[in-house]
C-alpha cells in the first residue's frame, strides 16, 4: 500500500511561524525531503527515526535535479511511508509545487498541500510595511526576478502608478543588474523600496532606500525580498538606510501622508 506525500510550507525560518498542521506532520513523518532554505531550528523537529534528505536548490551551488526529487518522493511513498516534502515559505509560491504535484499525479501517489507563511508577508511584517493601504495601494503583485528563460520583466510603470505594491522574490545576486532590469520595466529610479534579507531569523537585515540607491543598501544577504511602492514610506524607523533616502523621495501622496503615524524622517532615524 502506498504512503502519502505532504507538500508542506515551512514558512520563512522562525519555527513559531509553522502552522500547527505542519508541526504535526513533521513529528509524524517517516521521511522528510527539505529545501536548503528550511532553517536548522525547524529540522530539529523531525523525529530521529525519520529519513532526512536535503534536496536544496541554490543558484551557483550544487543542487538536486528536480527529476531526482520527483523520483525520491515517489519511491519513498511506494514503500508505504508518510513523506513530507518541506519547502521554505509556501509551497505554491515559487516552490515548484506544480511540477511535483503533476509528478505525483502521474505516479498515482496521494498528496496533500499544507500552506505556509510566504516570504513576502514575513518581510513586510518585519519591516512594518503594509502591503495594501486604503486609497493608496489596492493591489499586490508577487513576482520573481529569476525566470526560467531570458524574458524581460513585465511593464511595471502603470501598475506602480495605480498603487500596486510589488514584492519581488529572488531579485538576483547583482543589485545593479536588478536596478537595470526594473528600470527597463518602467520603474522610476526614485521609487521607494525595501530589501529584507533572511526575514524572521536572527540574521535578518532590513534596508529602506530608493531603487537608484539599491546597490549601496546594507541588506544584501540571501535569500531576500525586494518590496517596491509608496507603502514603503511607512516602514518602521530604526532599521532604515536613510543615507540613501535622504531627501530624494518624491512627495508623499495625500493618502500616505494621512495614514502615516511614523513618517520617514532622516534626522529622527539618525537619532534612533
Amino acid at each position: 500500500m502506498n504512503g502519502k506525500v505532504y507538500l508542506v510550507g515551512a514558512g520563512p525560518g522562525d519555527p513559531e511561524l509553522l502552522t500547527l498542521k505542519a508541526l504535526r506532520l513533521l513529528r509524524q513523518a517517516d521521511a522528510v525531503l527539505h529545501d536548503d532554505l528550511v532553517s536548522p531550528q525547524i529540522l530539529t523537529l523531525v523525529p530521529r527515526k525519520a529519513q532526512l534528505h536535503e534536496v536544496g536548490k541554490r543558484a551557483g551551488q550544487k543542487s538536486t535535479r528536480q527529476e531526482a526529487i520527483h523520483f525520491l518522493m515517489i519511491e519513498l511513498a511506494r514503500q508505504g511511508l508518510n513523506v513530507v516534502r518541506l519547502k521554505g515559505g509556501d509551497p505554491l509560491v515559487f516552490g515548484r509545487a506544480g511540477e511535483e504535484m503533476q509528478a505525483l499525479r502521474n505516479a498515482g501517489i496521494e498528496f496533500e498541500i499544507v500552506p505556509g507563511v510566504t516570504a513576502a508577508l514575513t518581510a513586510a511584517a518585519t519591516a512594518e510595511i503594509p502591503l495594501t493601504l486604503r486609497q493608496a495601494a489596492s493591489s499586490l503583485l508577487i513576482m520573481t526576478g529569476q525566470f526560467a528563460d531570458d524574458r524581460p520583466l513585465p511593464d511595471l510603470r502603470s501598475l506602480l502608478k495605480s498603487g500596486t505594491t510589488v514584492a519581488l522574490y529572488m531579485p538576483g545576486p547583482d543589485a545593479r543588474e536588478t536596478v537595470s532590469r526594473l528600470a527597463a520595466a518602467g520603474v522610476p529610479l526614485r521609487t521607494p523600496c525595501a530589501v529584507i534579507s533572511r526575514a524572521s531569523t536572527p540574521a535578518q537585515q532590513i534596508a529602506v532606500t530608493t531603487l537608484e540607491k539599491l546597490p549601496s543598501a546594507r541588506a544584501q544577504a540571501k535569500p531576500s525580498i525586494l518590496i517596491l511602492g509608496d507603502v514603503v514610506r511607512l516602514a518602521k524607523t530604526g532599521t532604515l538606510d536613510m543615507t540613501a533616502l535622504s531627501t530624494e523621495l518624491l512627495p508623499s501622496s495625500p493618502a500616505i501622508a494621512a495614514s502615516s503615524a511614523n513618517p520617514i524622517d532622516p534626522q529622527e532615524t539618525n537619532r534612533a
